[in-house]
């Protein structure tokens, strides 16, 4: 027998070399998440400047909720 559970609570974590990717990449995971019913809860992001390169890197930590 198949017993399917509803998704309550959701993390996903997200990385990318500009904050444009890094929208972009948050605004298609949101799309893919209305089909289950999950909206944002919370967004938390940070820059991340590596010492010896400069090289800066945007990540993001995206909590999803059942609506």
């Amino acid at each position: 027998m198949l017993n399917l559970e509803r998704i309550e609570d959701k993390i996903e974590l997200f990385e990318a070399e500009s904050i444009a990717k890094l929208e972009q990449q948050i605004n298609e995971q949101i799309e893919n998440n209305k089909v289950l019913l999950l909206h944002v809860h919370s967004i938390h992001h940070h820059v991340h400047i590596h010492p010896k390169t400069g090289s800066t890197l945007y990540s993001a930590v995206v909590h999803f909720k059942a609506k």
